[in-house]
């Protein structure tokens, strides 16, 4: 599935697994990052709501998950 390193970010979750209210929803997350020129690979429908995820790619190639639970 994934090659190489992988760091894993959920922006729902707090650094102990607990979900955090409020919470940066991966939409804008993604918007964020694709309107500073930041290719996102597997991008969220931009119709969708709820769990989603996307991948980027560090310049030293590691991959970056963000994985929204809800």
């Amino acid at each position: 599935m994934f090659h190489g390193n992988l760091l894993t970010f959920n922006p729902c979750r707090n650094e102990f697994g607990k979900y955090i209210e409020p919470f940066e929803d991966i939409l804008k997350l993604q918007n964020e990052l694709k309107s500073k020129n930041i290719p996102v690979q597997n991008e969220v429908d931009e119709t969708s709501s709820g769990r989603a995820s996307f991948v980027i790619t560090d310049p030293d190639g590691n991959i970056i998950l963000v994985d929204q639970h809800r």
